[in-house]
């Protein structure tokens, strides 16, 4: 294929929050650099359409293998195939200059479609684990962008594209990058966020409300909670809190969640990868719960790396009771020292230049400039000398 170096960049990313808003991050300094984008996605896309305001848009049918193993690669193919044709003719239509897929299986056909057309193309592992689809198409694609050093599963074959860009965060969570912890007060409020993911998470709502009931009354009295909720479950948990004497604002989103992250003393929430990110740069200690089925326990290893650091503690679901969860708060609400060591550490994580690494490589490649190697070891020396400037050699903005 013809390359098209002043072309778009097109973006593949599937429609949970995980992998969209890393998208939106790189569409955003894309964007301020003059590009294009393309948002190539799946039926999911109509409820993040307002995450890339000025992208064209394309929906690729896809499809995530159910039940495991031969059966549900084989219903899945058909959809596969359509996908993989759909974006082959978008492709055709919009002479990218580059492609980047963000994992999830309604990446695959478009990153296919890139590497059966000629197209650069790059993948980004937000996850500590390299996750299946980018561990199938590494071995075609020119780099692999990571936010770990090592991510599992990336085999030796594969090691000399990666590239250790971190994981991209939204211009909303760069704003509240600068934001200094405050230690809570011994007898001041406790500001405490409780979130699920994009999807939110029952298992909040029910164990939650219940272990900050089992505080005594006077740590009740201090806490602020703010909760993200399903609907479903934000009658009861309001009902477990005005009972307790809890203040309380539960809603099923919040779309300024990078303040209530600043704003908060603790967070308890999942583990996923842009999670785990975004409590980095903006810097705030939290207990991760990861999702127990996730794909190659991907958000347990997300959580170790965060606890091991010193950011924060992992409890396993399976270990999140409310007693456990009531007596490890007590804890932190009687040694407000060990918070304040832990958003330390959490900041010394943050990887807020991450989107700009990132797009670099996205715009290298599509010059053609990129050669890893090369670029490597330019950036190696760079950091050896201290410098700040981590741009690839092929002369990225």
């Amino acid at each position: 294929m013809k390359r098209h170096p002043s072309g778009p960049i097109v973006i593949a990313a599937g429609g949970t929050g995980g992998h969209l808003f890393p998208g939106q991050a790189l569409a955003q300094e894309l964007r301020r650099r003059g590009r294009k984008i393309v948002l190539m996605t799946d039926e999911r896309v109509q409820r993040f359409d307002k995450l890339f305001p000025e992208a064209d848009i394309f929906e690729v049918p896809s499809a995530t293998p159910s039940g495991g193993g031969l059966v549900g690669m084989v219903k899945a193919v058909p959809s596969i195939i359509a996908g993989i044709a759909r974006s082959i003719a978008v492709l055709q239509r919009v002479k990218p200059a580059a492609l980047i897929g963000f994992g999830g299986y309604p990446t695959l056909p478009p990153v296919a479609a890139a590497i059966v057309r000629g197209v650069p193309c790059c993948v980004h592992e937000q996850n500590a684990v390299l996750g299946r689809v980018n561990r199938l198409v590494a071995p075609h694609v020119h780099a692999v962008a990571s936010t770990f050093e090592a991510p599992k599963f990336l085999k030796s074959r594969d090691a000399s594209k990666l590239v250790l860009t971190g994981n991209p965060v939204r211009d909303a969570v760069i704003a509240q990058a600068d934001r200094p912890y405050q230690a809570p007060q011994s007898n001041g409020l406790f500001h405490l966020l409780v979130f699920g993911g994009s999807q939110g998470a029952r298992v909040m709502s029910d164990v939650v409300p219940g272990a900050l009931a089992l505080l005594p009354q006077e740590m009740r009295a201090r806490l602020r909670v703010v909760q993200q909720a399903r609907p479903e479950d934000i009658e009861r948990v309001r009902g477990i809190y005005e009972e307790a004497g809890i203040a309380a604002e539960l809603a099923s989103f919040f779309d300024d969640m990078p303040e209530r992250i600043a704003a908060a003393h603790l967070v308890i929430g999942r583990s996923g990868a842009s999670t785990v990110s975004e409590l980095s740069v903006i810097g705030r200690p939290a207990i991760l719960v990861p999702l127990p089925h996730s794909l190659d326990n991907d958000q347990k290893a997300n959580a170790e790396k965060f606890g091991s650091a010193g950011a924060g503690w992992m409890i396993e679901q399976k270990d999140f009771t409310e007693e456990m969860l009531s007596s490890r708060l007590q804890t932190l609400f009687n040694n407000p020292g060990e918070l304040v060591a832990a958003a330390q550490a959490a900041k010394k994580m943050g990887q807020p230049q991450a989107v700009r690494e990132l797009a670099n490589l996205v715009e290298a490649l599509g010059r053609g400039d990129y050669h890893p190697l090369r670029d490597r070891a330019a950036k190696n020396a760079a950091i050896e000398s201290g410098s700040t400037n981590l741009n690839f050699a092929a002369g990225g903005a």
